[in-house]
């Protein structure tokens, strides 16, 4: 097995639900040593309804992790945490602060505990301000943050990410976090420090230009469905087959494309769509032509001719679009790993893709409490007797 570019980085998962421990499976995908902490009996969210299970989201959000059971709610489990925080590179939690006090996880605690630990708090609202005590979720910072407030129809109420997209952005931005400390940690001696990531941050980060266009005309961003108001044509229309493509002509060189594969070559050299503010000013009646001249065709069939015509376009796919589609077999985005309950399971790939270190995934989420033994014995150096007591006492 090649050797990754965290191997030797070790990890405590101290977290759940959901960027806190999806950033500790980045950094697994990519050779860390990841040890995840449990409820005793009862073990993550993820694992499904069923208290111990392993369901399919376990076993791949819980890939290439280490399983030990540990009750934070007493006080011998908050010792034991203690004790384990400094024989490791790097802390994952997403407690909110008050929790965080009352367990002695708090940032300042930990951080005279363990100098040289890169300790990541990934939290609702962040480890300061007025809301900081506040509790979220992914939907609740979606929120927060404005991206749900800009996203749906004009004329419709707000909808949030069909998928937990703010978790995920966030948790990339934890994997990023992590490494950029370990480096500053390893190659400049700066010892180990404090990552203070609020959940709302990744959405309000993908704002684009709304905040400066705000402070500098008053524009508020409102919903445009879509379409967006400045760029057309660019939005979604429905097929002869009853789907819906997504296709991107907005700029002058690609309109000029489209008007050529509709027939309609004169449209680009037009007064009222010649350019990209005109296109702007007449986008219903633009809207209308191409809507008209996507519906003569299936979604495969338009997406393939506007491909080969280089207007960007795809289908909207569902995940079962997605799983028979051979780019992302071929690419390698979607990949097969064989699991003990499951067989065959695939999953997406580790990402981003590396020339020389690529991610791999080395194993699925393991059982509930598997590596207790492991890593309580060969790290806290615990006798098979006082194991046997912390389970009866329902420490682990």
């Amino acid at each position: 097995m090649a050797t990754l570019p965290l191997a030797g980085i070790r990890v405590l998962d101290l977290s759940t639900v959901l960027a806190a421990p999806v950033t500790a499976t980045f950094l697994g995908d990519f050779g860390a040593e990841v040890v995840k902490v449990e409820e005793p009996g009862r073990g993550d969210f993820t694992r499904g309804t069923t208290a111990g299970a392993r369901s399919p989201y376990w076993a791949q959000e819980a890939r290439n992790k280490k399983s030990v059971t540990l009750n934070l709610r007493t006080e011998q489990g908050q010792r034991m945490v203690r004790d384990l925080i400094p024989h490791f590179d790097v802390v994952v939690t997403n407690y909110r602060p008050p929790t965080l006090r009352s367990w002695g996880l708090d940032p300042d605690r930990l951080s005279e505990l363990a100098p040289d630990t890169v300790l990541v708090y990934v939290t609702g609202y962040g480890l300061t301000g007025p809301y900081s005590d506040r509790g979220s979720f992914d939907r609740i910072a979606s929120a927060f943050a404005g991206l749900t407030y800009v996203t749906g129809d004009a004329d419709r109420d707000p909808v949030r990410s069909g998928y937990s997209t703010i978790d995920y952005m966030a948790a990339y931005l934890g994997a990023f976090a992590v490494v950029t400390a370990l480096y500053h940690r390893d190659t400049a001696g700066g010892g180990g420090q404090v990552v203070d990531l609020a959940l709302y941050e990744a959405g309000f980060r993908a704002s684009e230009d709304a905040l400066a266009a705000y402070a500098t005309t008053g524009r508020v961003r409102e919903r445009a469905g879509n379409r967006n108001a400045n760029i057309v044509p660019a939005s979604d229309f429905t097929t002869s087959d009853g789907r819906r493509i997504s296709i991107h002509a907005g700029t002058d060189a690609l309109f000029r494309r489209l008007s050529t594969l509709m027939g309609r070559p004169e449209l680009a050299d037009s007064e009222a769509y010649a350019t990209r503010a005109a296109r702007a000013g007449h986008a219903e009646d633009l809207y209308r032509i191409v809507g008209e001249w996507a519906a003569g065709y299936t979604a495969d069939d338009l997406s393939k001719i506007l491909n080969e015509a280089d207007i960007p376009s795809s289908p909207l796919m569902s995940i079962a679009d997605i799983a028979a589609d051979p780019h992302y077999r071929e690419r390698g985005t979607l990949i097969d790993v064989e699991d003990p309950e499951f067989g065959a399971l695939p999953m997406p790939a580790p990402l981003p893709r590396l020339s020389k270190t690529p991610g791999m995934v080395r194993s699925t989420g393991p059982a509930l409490g598997e590596h207790n033994a492991e890593v309580y014995s060969g790290v806290l150096g615990l006798s098979e007797d006082r194991l046997a007591v912390l389970e009866a006492d329902g420490v682990i």
